[in-house]
């Protein structure tokens, strides 16, 4: 009876260590499962609005290369999205965003160099008009 026991014990003891290996590898794959990062809804939102912007202040003709930046990473972040590489459409999003928001700077720069140049040159022109009437 005594070796019945002892054959028991080591049974049940040569068992433990395969079933601690499958419950962490069942609890290895939940945590797999529960950290996968979600769909970055928010991030290509504000992205393709970013874009938006951009293309009203007119962006597509004065910064051509920010623009067709975002709109790839945008295209990118949506297909790793049906890709469910969810980690990489937050960050082709994101950086989408960040090259939209350049363009629209870029494009409202621009028209503001415009401006003070076209100011420039009115200036110019009245105090050449001021100088010809102040001579007699």
């Amino acid at each position: 009876m005594h070796n019945t026991q002892i054959n028991r014990a080591t049974g049940a003891a040569g068992r433990r260590p395969a079933q601690a290996a499958t419950a962490l590898a069942a609890a290895l794959f939940l945590l797999g499962c529960a950290s996968t990062a979600p769909v970055p809804t928010t991030e290509l939102a504000l992205s393709a609005a970013a874009i938006n912007t951009a293309v009203t202040a007119g962006a597509p003709e004065l910064a051509p290369a920010e623009m067709r930046s975002a709109r790839d990473k945008l295209e990118r972040a949506k297909a790793a999205v049906t890709a469910e590489d969810n980690t990489l459409a937050r960050r082709l999003a994101e950086q989408s965003l960040a090259e939209a928001q350049l363009a629209a700077a870029k494009a409202q720069s621009s028209k503001a160099r415009n401006a003070a140049a076209e100011l420039q040159a009115s200036i110019r022109v009245l105090r050449e008009e001021i100088n010809r009437q102040a001579r007699p």
